[in-house]
């Protein structure tokens, strides 16, 4: 990494060097620019165990992307149908639970093979590409007692899905999903 900034800060010397001679040898006031390409620094890993989580992790993240898909495509329709104008609170819960046993019965069996820590990246990435935690998807499609009835199965299982996630907090995953071309929604920069 040093190696790699004192590569540049030379290159960039001798560019400026380049330029300066050859400003004084034509006497113009000509100045040069070079655009880089963007480029992503991660650090390297301080062990072998921290390269084999972040390794499972990314694993992981790609066997839930089918189902983080659905789930940003169905709360987008959902969304969208239900803030239509005209549209009556019976309609609103027809649609919802239409949608729901489409999605019951297209991955049910295969969310249920999911393990503990795929279930819970999954929730993150949810609420992560929505910008809505799942306890207030909860409460806004189906009703505030069925929230409550998740959170508290979800904290008897160690999650909490009225937690808001923050791209901070989790710095592996956001270097995942900028690898497999999920940035970071632009919902985060307002906020």
């Amino acid at each position: 990494m040093k190696r790699t900034l004192l590569f540049l800060a030379f290159i960039f010397t001798v560019l400026g060097a380049y330029a300066q001679s050859a400003t004084d040898t034509l006497k113009t006031d000509t100045a040069y620019s070079v655009e880089l390409k963007e480029i992503k620094v991660t650090a390297r890993w301080k062990n072998d165990t921290d390269r084999y989580h972040y390794n499972q992790m990314k694993f992981y993240v790609t066997t839930i992307l089918p189902y983080l898909n659905a789930g940003t495509t169905l709360f987008n329709d959902i969304n969208t149908k239900i803030n239509e104008p005209g549209t009556s609170r019976k309609e609103r819960r027809q649609y919802i639970n239409t949608r729901e046993d489409e999605v019951r019965d297209q991955f049910e069996d295969k969310i249920k093979k999911l393990n503990v820590t795929q279930a819970t990246l999954l929730m993150k990435l949810v609420a992560r590409q929505t910008n809505v935690n799942i306890y207030s998807m909860l409460t806004e499609f189906k009703n505030p007692l069925t929230a409550v009835k998740w959170q508290v199965w979800a904290r008897l299982n160690g999650m909490n899905l009225d937690k808001k996630y923050n791209p901070s907090e989790e710095p592996d995953l956001e270097n995942i999903m900028y690898e497999l071309g999920y940035p970071l929604p632009a919902s985060y920069a307002t906020n």
